[in-house]
């Protein structure tokens, strides 16, 4: 066994490379067939019904106001009514034809399945299913006083967007629907203070791109990736005037069928930074965010 993992080790890579050249033209005149064809023959979701989750405020809210001028029926989930009442109103006053608002707690499965249940059984169908929720907590992990607290970010962050997809595959299935995974830069800029929500987000991304080989064109998965936007974890001038055009960019993603969205696209160097220069990241992350607040906090 020693020696063939040895043998493979020395065959393989050359291999490798060498497919990899003379596919790559081919694959790339392919992609760029491919964008200009999703471009074309984007999906008009006028009249289509669009669930999102945590839509009461940060993107979840402007998705619902981007999806609602494009004339899309909404199912709007989350924990505060009153809010989510508020986005509704705007929403149908921006060319929603229907608006139904339903709180749930998706960190619960019978609350998600509740929502997708009373969404269905209202509209008949579901078109599409985009998955926000999001909670943010900053500390350093040594800090933690209680690990457990740290479930309910992972219960809310990973198994809320679990529960949901998994009551909603079957009418996505009926309609050859699509999911808009809502991950983060998170996912792959392991950031101090903040373990637990880049697992979190980490994990989204790898679940949804299981999901898309299983699913094949049964059901269409777009996964993405948004920068810093502004949400009740962030908040300022800045972040505030890129909320919209995050919001417009996901669902023109979406429309067009796209695998992966990275919004603004500028943070990509960060992950190319991470493939090709992890150690140099790692470094610039831990003196910027890691050994400065250390020594503050001496």
């Amino acid at each position: 066994m020693d020696l063939i993992h040895k043998v493979m080790n020395i065959v393989l890579p050359p291999i490798t490379l060498t497919l990899i050249l003379l596919f790559l033209p081919s694959f790339l005149v392919f992609k760029f067939i491919s964008c200009i064809k999703r471009y074309i023959t984007s999906e008009r979701v006028a009249g289509k019904v669009v669930l999102i989750t945590v839509a009461s405020s940060g993107i979840g809210e402007y998705l619902a106001y981007e999806y609602a001028r494009r004339g899309a029926c909404l199912a709007l989930a989350a924990r505060r009514e009153e809010r989510l009442r508020a986005v509704a109103d705007k929403a149908r006053m921006l060319g929603s034809p229907d608006v139904i608002v339903i709180s749930t707690d998706i960190s619960k499965v019978e609350d998600c399945e509740r929502f997708i249940t009373k969404a269905v059984n209202h509209f008949g169908r579901l078109d599409h299913l985009v998955n926000n929720a999001g909670i943010i907590q900053i500390d350093m992990f040594e800090h933690c006083k209680e690990i457990a607290d740290c479930a309910v970010l992972m219960n809310t962050n990973f198994w809320g967007s679990v529960y949901v997809t998994r009551f909603a595959i079957p009418h996505l299935r009926k309609s050859k629907g699509r999911i808009v995974g809502i991950s983060s830069i998170a996912g792959w800029c392991s950031v101090p203070k903040m373990s637990f929500y880049c697992a979190s987000k980490a994990a989204i991304t790898s679940f949804y791109e299981t999901l898309a080989a299983e699913f094949g064109p049964d059901i269409g998965i777009t996964i993405v990736t948004p920068g810093v936007v502004e949400s009740e974890m962030s908040q300022g001038d800045f972040v505030s005037k890129s909320t919209e055009r995050c919001a417009k960019a996901i669902v023109n993603s979406a429309c067009r069928g796209d695998r992966y969205l990275v919004e603004p696209s500028w943070t990509r160097m960060s992950f190319l930074l991470k493939v090709l220069c992890p150690e140099v990241m790692e470094w610039h992350l831990h003196w910027v965010l890691a050994a400065r607040t250390s020594k503050k906090s001496n």
